[in-house]
């Protein structure tokens, strides 16, 4: 059989393309497990450091107390209902972080009316699962860091209209709460229940613990947001009591500050709220953040009632940053 040049040229070329694939292929292939050998040892983490991007499970407490009343942590049920929140509130950092900041600020005015008020100092972390520590409003109408519902406001005694607002009010509003807290104790003589009515209401509590003949929180099968609502506050606590413990690291500079405040007298009608405030050598947002219970621009107080708006003692808002 006769091969004709051009056939042959063909061969050639088409066996040369071949064998720079190949050579190709071997070359692509080494590269790659160089590359894998090296990643592998850079991964690797060193004995002296922690690798920050490796997520562990979360040790229990073997004792935990919510209001010094013991959790029963050796029930399973327990122990995973708590271990979710822990998990939460530990990896989702920016949530946390921010809650440990305020309430530098804002625990300082709630713990001393807890106290007055012989509420443990433990249900300051309700606040946080209620709010955490922030004016909200939620989908239901309930308002501020206590999230009081209108008509509940109203029957704990505070003053809620288009000008006022007390569910903005902390120290009122902290003190409205605090009545409701001593208020289902002396129902259920038990203040884990007393934080859980808080939430889902005394009477729907009250049913659900004649209905499943149950005698605590613990024993209870209840909706969603109730059946989270105490372990949210454990695990805030636990977080918040050594927070270094939980890979946040904060130091007393992070921490948003408190301001010292004196407190103006107003018994008469306000016409403007910016005016009013360039008196006392602030400005009308100032004055509002200190006062979110002021709703408006303005007061007519045709009841001449007493209220008493918050300025800052130092005007000066500057804070200093470390060179």
């Amino acid at each position: 059989m006769k091969i004709g040049i051009n056939t042959l040229n063909n061969l050639y070329k088409n066996k040369l393309i071949i064998n720079i694939l190949y050579i190709s292929i071997v070359f692509s292939l080494l590269f790659t497990i160089s590359n894998l050998f090296i990643f592998s040892a850079s991964e690797e983490p060193s004995s002296n450091s922690k690798n920050k991007n490796v997520f562990s499970p979360i040790e229990i407490p073997k004792h935990i107390s919510f209001a010094n009343e013991k959790v029963p942590v050796k029930n399973f049920d327990v122990s995973e209902g708590l271990d979710r929140e822990l998990l939460i509130n530990t990896y989702w950092h920016s949530q946390t972080f921010l809650h440990l900041k305020k309430a530098n600020r804002y625990f300082k005015t709630i713990e001393p009316i807890l106290k007055k008020n012989n509420i443990p100092d433990d249900f300051k972390y309700l606040a946080i699962v209620e709010s955490g520590l922030s004016n909200v409003t939620s989908p239901a109408g309930a308002v501020g860091f206590w999230q009081f519902l209108k008509g509940t406001a109203k029957e704990t005694g505070l003053e809620v209209n288009s000008q006022i607002d007390e569910r903005y009010h902390l120290e009122k509003a902290t003190q409205a709460a605090c009545k409701y807290f001593n208020k289902s104790y002396e129902k259920y003589k038990n203040w884990t229940l007393a934080a859980a009515s808080y939430n889902i209401g005394r009477r729907r509590l009250s049913e659900e613990l004649e209905r499943q003949k149950a005698h605590n929180y613990y024993d209870l099968l209840l909706n969603e947001e109730t059946s989270r609502y105490i372990f949210r506050a454990i695990a805030t606590k636990i977080i918040f009591q050594n927070p270094a413990k939980y890979s946040f690291d904060i130091s007393e500079k992070d921490y948003y500050p408190f301001f010292e405040t004196k407190e103006i007298k107003v018994d008469s009608a306000v016409s403007h709220f910016a005016d009013f405030a360039k008196i006392y050598g602030t400005n009308y947002k100032i004055l509002k953040v200190f006062n979110p219970w002021l709703r408006n621009h303005y007061l007519t107080n045709k009841s001449r009632k007493e209220y008493f708006i918050k300025i800052p003692v130092d005007a000066n808002r500057e804070i200093e940053f470390e060179e």
